[in-house]
């Protein structure tokens, strides 16, 4: 990770560590860079770049920042609105642009916000780029055989222009219905759009392929985004599937890129029982390349367990979808994602897509003519507990002789019953220590003896 891009962007509070003048800066180096690429491959066209939004308020101001920085070096800005990450990821791709931005800042509360980079593929914008950027932004960039303090800005008829694009997310949704194989016709299915990107969007696609859709959390105000709403507050929806007799609930975060569910009896659905359930039906329909599913290392032990019995081999990546989309792509596999409900279906798009993971769910769902309760038979969710410490240095704390000796004693004796996992925040100055085991009590002692250690060896901040 660099200095402001993180493993999802450049994320931080609005106009505390992330500017206006930050945006501005991104949008002036994309608009030049590009534009000097395609100079040097003899193409005298302008840069394309597409811009998405999700609800928050600041999401304007960093929009218009963007645009006047790309505008200013030259290129074209294509204007998406407020839509959902994976809308601008496929219009990327499919309309040739030559990079594609989205503003939001995902699960985090309002005032925080995000820039997240695509390159021309619809994937994440590679580590190189992004360096590059961090380096413009600090006043060192050194590129094509000359250092820059400054970039140049566009001159006459080379200034660019704004073009509304809401057509884009609108071929995006029309792609999103094509994919429903099946009439959801008779099925009650409940939405919770967290008032952020997907509240324009998912009734849309639910409704046109014949659902009784039951939507709450779809009147943004600029302030309200995941507030006690979406896939981080699950149980708001879980309250609302019961009370209303529905069939399926469907949590969506602010930008739309994850997706967690509610079965019939209100029980959470996390991304490890859609991965269990998606996995398993993709095996029995001979569409699973290799018979391998893409995990994190955070995904629950018991899910491996139930892949084991099954025949599903499994890969692991870092946290990140990031790098779970990397290892599908090197690697030709179709299903991967994150607990968190990050759920990527290669085939079909290249980020997480909740709502493109509602409906695989319901394809499921209406294949096998059952309810969602009744998918994750041979699933068992292990009991898992993962607490935060707060240490002076993240890298001496984790490797430590002593830590290292208690976290090796908690390995053997859990033996195959279940796993410890201590890692490092990738953002804070913390140490993350899990464990997962069949009981409760046995994952709290556990961790416990290892944060014992971190604290007796001097690494913790009081």
């Amino acid at each position: 990770m660099g200095k402001y891009f993180g493993t999802d962007g450049f994320r931080g509070e609005s106009n505390v560590n992330l500017t206006a003048e930050h945006a501005f800066k991104v949008g002036r180096f994309l608009g030049w860079y590009y534009g000097e690429l395609k100079k040097q491959n003899n193409d005298n066209s302008r840069a394309k770049v597409v811009i998405g939004k999700d609800t928050r308020r600041s999401s304007y101001m960093f929009e218009y920042s963007l645009v006047g920085g790309l505008v200013a070096s030259g290129a074209d800005a294509y204007l998406l609105h407020v839509t959902t990450t994976p809308s601008v990821a496929y219009v990327t791709k499919i309309d040739d642009f030559d990079a594609g931005i989205m503003i939001s800042a995902s699960h985090n509360p309002y005032y925080d916000n995000g820039i997240k980079l695509l390159n021309a593929h619809g994937e994440k914008m590679d580590e190189d780029t992004i360096a590059l950027i961090e380096a413009y932004l600090d006043g060192e960039l050194e590129l094509f055989g000359e250092k820059y303090t400054e970039v140049p800005y566009a001159n006459r008829d080379r200034i660019g222009r704004t073009v509304d694009y809401v057509a884009g997310r609108n071929r995006y949704i029309g792609y999103l219905i094509s994919l429903g194989i099946h009439s959801f016709k008779g099925k009650r299915v409940g939405l919770d759009c967290a008032n952020g990107s997907a509240w324009n969007i998912a009734k849309s696609v639910f409704e046109a392929l014949g659902a009784k859709t039951y939507v709450i959390n779809a009147a943004p105000d600029g302030y309200n985004i995941n507030d006690n709403a979406g896939s981080t507050h699950i149980e708001v929806l879980q309250r609302y599937v019961v009370d209303n007799n529905l069939d399926v609930g469907f949590a969506y975060d602010g930008d739309a890129d994850r997706c967690l569910c509610v079965d019939d009896k209100g029980n959470v659905i996390s991304g490890d029982h859609i991965l269990y359930i998606c996995g398993l039906y993709m095996k029995e329909c001979g569409e699973l390349p290799h018979d391998t599913v893409v995990t994190t290392v955070m995904s629950n032990y018991g899910l491996y367990k139930a892949f084991d019995k099954k025949g599903i081999r499994y890969a692991k990546t870092a946290v990140g979808d990031k790098y779970v989309y990397e290892y599908m792509s090197n690697n030709h596999c179709y299903i991967g994602g994150e607990q968190s409900g990050h759920i990527i279906f290669s085939k079909y798009a290249t980020t997480g897509d909740g709502i493109l993971t509602s409906l695989k769910v319901m394809e499921v769902m209406l294949a096998k003519e059952k309810p969602l309760s009744e998918l994750y038979d041979g699933l068992k969710i292990y009991p898992q507990v993962l607490e935060n410490i707060r240490v002076q240095d993240k890298t001496l704390a984790q490797d430590d002789p002593d830590v290292q000796a208690k976290v090796k004693e908690v390995e053997e004796k859990l033996g195959d019953t279940g796993r410890i996992l201590v890692r490092e925040s990738g953002t804070e100055p913390l140490v993350r220590v899990m464990v997962e085991a069949p009981e409760l009590d046995t994952c709290k002692e556990l961790v416990d003896s290892v944060i014992e250690v971190i604290k007796a060896k001097g690494h913790a901040v009081e």
